[in-house]
């Protein structure tokens, strides 16, 4: 059996979330076949209703991130830009059980979400 470490956030839109990390998987996310790697979070607002939140790190994004940095992004960065993207849908969207249940991460915000943890 699992023991998952339920963690608090209090997002921007008013509401205190609580989280945890299920795992991780590889997937395609769109009908070019773009791979991805898949992170999965189970939350809740309301501590009765739980459900799934997607985050899809593009692997083109990944790599033109790598080729930029002249390295490859090892697996805690790739979890620490995931989970700042969770962050900021918990500040800016206001129903995250009805729009924010499939979240994307492209080069674009990649280079974002890891500038504001530092990493270059």
């Amino acid at each position: 059996m699992t023991i998952r470490r339920m963690k608090t956030y209090a997002g921007g839109q008013g509401y205190v979330y609580q989280y945890y990390f299920v795992g991780k998987r590889a997937a395609i996310t769109d009908r070019s076949g773009s791979p991805t790697t898949e992170y999965v979070f189970d939350v809740t607002s309301d501590r009765k209703t739980t459900f799934a939140v997607s985050i899809f790190l593009m692997e083109d994004a990944a790599t033109q991130w790598a080729v930029k940095h002249k390295r490859a992004l090892t697996d805690a960065e790739q979890y620490g830009a995931v989970k700042m993207r969770l962050f900021q849908a918990f500040d800016e969207i206001e129903n995250m059980k009805v729009d924010g249940r499939r979240l994307m991460i492209n080069v674009r915000d990649l280079e974002e979400l890891l500038n504001r943890l530092g990493v270059d």
